[in-house]
């Protein structure tokens, strides 16, 4: 079992920047990926941004060169970074984690708002 906390979301005006963060604990040698996924008012679930245990990151292409994801195994933690924030990625953001043989454990979501 893994358990996913994340923080760090708020309101902030188009151009700004939000780091959010997600500790994770339980079984944390069997996790394979973290990342994050992001869900606008009636939209579907999307990956954002995810990092694997051998350090590899993807992004999706509406975020690329402005966030940023990262971890720190000596806190457990993965972070996103996110700059030149713009409206469109208003949203709850989720922290994602991945588990042999295809665990998925969420945390409870953080919101995100970019005010135009």
């Amino acid at each position: 079992q893994v358990q996913l906390v994340e923080s760090g979301g708020g309101l902030v005006q188009a151009g700004g920047s939000l780091r959010l963060s997600c500790a994770a604990s339980g079984s944390l040698f069997s996790i394979n990926s973290m990342g994050w996924f992001r869900q606008a008012p009636g939209k579907q679930r999307e990956l954002v941004a995810v990092i694997t245990s051998g350090g590899l990151t993807n992004y999706a292409d509406s975020v690329k060169g402005r966030f940023t994801i990262s971890r720190d195994n000596a806190k457990n933690t993965v972070y996103l970074q996110m700059n030149s924030l713009k409206p469109e990625d208003t949203a709850v953001y989720y922290c994602h984690a991945l588990t042999p043989p295809l665990h998925n454990y969420w945390g409870q979501g953080t919101q995100v708002t970019v005010s135009s």
